[in-house]
């Protein structure tokens, strides 16, 4: 329970004897942590935020929902966050507000409890927690809104699920909005100018649909966060990993998965079609990360009888009958195919609908109390989606359970679990991105009226994941339908953070770039499958496959691997693999979708930074940073590598400038220079070493390192700096261990204009230890 909860049954028992006296009290209260002070003005009922290490006030003229008499300064106590200090206001219908600040959290913290003080079941739909005025120094018109509806100017925004950012783009300074909690409502934020244009105003809402709350009772609503930012970036993460912690998030590893939709045949595959790529997947790309095979809608059975309209019947998503195989595509079901793949070594995944069915199909007929209802008594119908399940009657999790575990004795380790948002009782909005009205007030109370459409789809989710087990993947799909799937955090392992793959703009990156911050932290992002067929050509199959790899998020093919070409097979080697470093968009709030990207990581021992160029346009793009604004140091020179291109480029310092064809990218990975020789690349992967370099020390004139190889797969280490400083070195012997040796691992080099290339390989996977050893001419 979090301080809020437990401080409320002692408040209101104050409040109802009129009794503050426990409390410290003056005219204006204030709280502070290391990075920000919290000044409450108890004679206007207003708010300020300042930065401490700038002495910047940020937030100003902030309001508090329906605030009333301050309570005084506070400890504050939090299982999550830890000791800390609030203020404590009491809401003037019943209730408090508390502003809290903690150590190491670098933002302030609104939380609410609404009381029931009267004699009926109070009904909210909806709670605005805080408004105030932002003040970056800057003019409306030259900061950008940055949200879930992504980039607009600093004057107006279509407002945004869980968050929302305000920047100044040349210096990245800006204030981060948000809601780390989702139990029972889904929070949004707006966003607009002040009527001067001079400040920005900012509105922080939670959607409730119905919050229940009896005579007598109280409630806590969701957390509020607000900070400011010397780069907003940071901000954003740390907004994410704010959620991160107070959910105990642990994520599943992100192991690439083949998807049937878009592989041009039936879009859930069939059973020897399975077999067939699974074979092709084990022998030519599982040894690079590809391990999981996603069947798609189509391999379920169809109630044979339904009242339903053709209008129904969209993308075959019309078949509902998740507890039976299609026997046209599946006539023994799923469980061998499942077996048959795991003798390959693949892991088998289904797609389904967890939340949405039809109640007029045969087997929902005569149960039509499982349905969420209209004031009307009708049931909620979410267009595509279906009809809503009702999360809270009894009935319906025990069929889901039924459901799960059926899928568990298949063999089934990863859910696709598609339209997400029937959970919450709401209408589609394909394609949802900024806030938009989704009829989340006309669904009646649910079977239990105190428990809220939020609150009723995590439980649902919760449901799913506990009786799934621990070795399953759950993957979520999709945001794009409805934004109140954002209120999943914790409970899935990746989240379809777009719509469906299109020729026109790419939606994933696009969405994938607006929403990094929350890859790794409260989800995996998962852009859709990535298009690599002849048909896409090799420049924008290395596009379309590097942007992926580098941004760090989850990847799906979609290809017919095999009749797939071996060029396409071999940029697939190359970015299926998650190499969990630091990836950041450069340009973020510069552009509406940002082509620049910085990939730093030290866990070898030493730093290594990767710049993914990607141009989504028809005209070519230059690029041009200077070394700070990228995110190195501006002190140092950098020897650079092309990735694709696979050869050196000229040394980089003080600013950074490659030109990219249109429609295509560039990888080209940076080292500083040391004094002495470097390893700047790698062929493993498009993280230059990043992914595989477990090890490199230079001592003694000798470079060393560890790398994990893959067996068969020619593997060169790419190292500059053979002439620096007026040095000359020069290769002594490049040799691997005793025991690697002795396993087959062969060693071989080569000079070519100031580039060693050390090439290893190795009969099968292992992990090499390798030395290169200079001496100084």
């Amino acid at each position: 329970m979090n301080s809020l909860g437990r401080s409320i049954p002692r408040t209101l028992l104050l409040l109802a004897l009129g009794f503050c006296g426990t409390y410290a009290h003056a005219k204006d209260s204030q709280i502070a942590s290391d990075t920000l002070s919290v000044l409450y003005d108890d004679a206007s009922h207003l708010f300020t935020l300042t930065d401490k290490t700038s002495g910047k006030t940020f937030v100003k003229d902030g309001r508090l929902d329906n605030a009333g008499a301050v309570l005084g300064v506070q400890p504050a106590s939090d299982s999550v966050f830890g000791e800390g200090q609030r203020i404590a206001i009491a809401r003037s219908t019943g209730g408090e507000i508390g502003l809290e600040v903690y150590p190491n959290l670098p933002f302030a913290l609104v939380r609410e409890s609404v009381a029931n003080n009267g004699k009926d079941v109070l009904d909210i739909p909806d709670v605005t927690t805080a408004t105030f005025t932002q003040d970056l120094g800057k003019s409306a018109k030259e900061l950008t809104f940055f949200g879930t509806g992504g980039m607009s100017s600093g004057e107006t925004t279509p407002g945004s699920y869980l968050f929302l950012t305000t920047a100044h783009p040349e210096s990245h300074n800006g204030i981060v909005t948000g809601w780390i909690t989702q139990d029972r409502g889904c929070g949004v934020v707006f966003g607009s100018a002040t009527n001067s244009k001079d400040a920005t105003q900012i509105k922080a809402r939670v959607d409730y649909g119905h919050l229940r709350i009896a005579a007598g009772k109280s409630a806590a609503l969701e957390t509020l966060a607000i900070g400011y930012f010397d780069d907003a970036r940071l901000g954003e993460e740390a907004y994410a990993d704010a959620i991160k912690k107070y959910y105990a998030i642990k994520l599943r590893p992100p192991n690439a998965a083949y998807c049937t939709w878009y592989d041009g045949r039936n879009r859930g595959g069939n059973d020897a079609d399975m077999r067939k790529l699974s074979k092709t997947m084990a022998k030519e790309l599982k040894p690079f990360g590809l391990s999981i095979i996603q069947i798609d809608s189509g391999w379920q059975a169809v109630f044979a009888n339904t009242k339903r309209k053709d209008h129904d019947s969209i993308d075959g998503c019309e078949q509902r009958d998740f507890e039976r195989a299609n026997a046209q595509y599946y006539p023994h079901g799923m469980a061998p195919v499942a077996e048959a793949l795991a003798q390959d070594g693949i892991a088998t995944g289904l797609w389904w609908l967890p939340f949405g069915r039809f109640k007029d199909d045969a087997a929902y007929e005569k149960r039509q109390d499982w349905f969420v209802k209209k004031a009307d008594g009708s049931v909620f119908n979410a267009y595509w989606g279906g009809d809503c399940l009702d999360l809270t009657v009894p009935e319906v999790r025990a069929h889901l359970t039924q459901i799960v575990k059926l899928y568990r004795s298949w063999g089934v380790t990863y859910f696709k679990m598609d339209g997400l948002w029937t959970g919450t009782a709401t209408a589609c909005n394909y394609v949802n991105d900024g806030y938009l009205e989704d009829q989340m007030n006309t669904a009646e109370p649910l079977h239990d009226p105190f428990v809220t459409q939020i609150e009723a789809y995590r439980s649902g989710l919760k449901l799913i994941r506990d009786q799934a087990g621990d070795d399953v993947f759950f993957s979520g799909c999709n945001i794009s339908q409805n934004m109140r799937s954002m209120c999943a955090m914790g409970l899935l392992d990746s989240m379809r953070i777009g719509p469906d793959l299109t020729d026109g703009v790419p939606a994933g990156p696009l969405r994938g770039t607006r929403l990094y911050f929350l890859n790794g932290r409260t989800w995996w992002n998962d852009p859709d499958p990535c298009r690599i067929g002849k048909a896409t050509g090799l420049e924008a199959a290395r596009l379309n496959t590097s942007w992926v790899a580098l941004a760090g998020q989850f990847f799906l093919i979609s290809d017919w691997l095999p009749t797939t070409a071996p060029e396409q097979i071999e940029v697939l080697k190359r970015t299926i693999a998650h190499h969990y470093g630091t990836a950041r968009p450069v340009d973020a709030f510069d552009r509406a979708l940002p082509n620049t990207w910085l990939v730093s990581d030290e866990k070898s021992g030493v730093r290594r930074d990767v710049v993914g160029l990607f141009n989504w346009e028809k005209e070519p793009l230059n690029a041009q940073y200077t070394l700070e604004k990228l995110g190195l140091n501006s002190g140092k020179t950098y020897y650079a590598f092309d990735f694709w291109a696979n050869t050196p480029l000229p040394e980089v310092s003080k600013t950074f400038q490659a030109d990219c064809p249109a429609r295509s990218c560039r990888v080209i990975a940076l080292r500083a220079k040391e004094g002495h020789p470097v390893l700047v690349s790698t062929s493993r992967h498009v993280s230059s070493g990043i992914l595989e370099v477990k090890q490199e020390r230079w001592k003694d004139n000798t470079l060393s390192g560890i790398s994990e190889v893959v067996g068969n797969d020619p593997y060169e280490l790419r190292i500059m700096g053979l002439s620096e400083d007026g040095k000359q070195w020069q290769v002594a012997e490049a040799r691997v261990s005793e025991g690697d040796k002795a396993a087959g691992v062969t060693v071989e080099q080569k000079h070519e204009n100031g580039l060693l290339r050390v090439t290893i390989t190795a009969s099968v996977g292992r992990e090499v230890k390798w030395q290169v050893r200079f001496k100084n001419k």
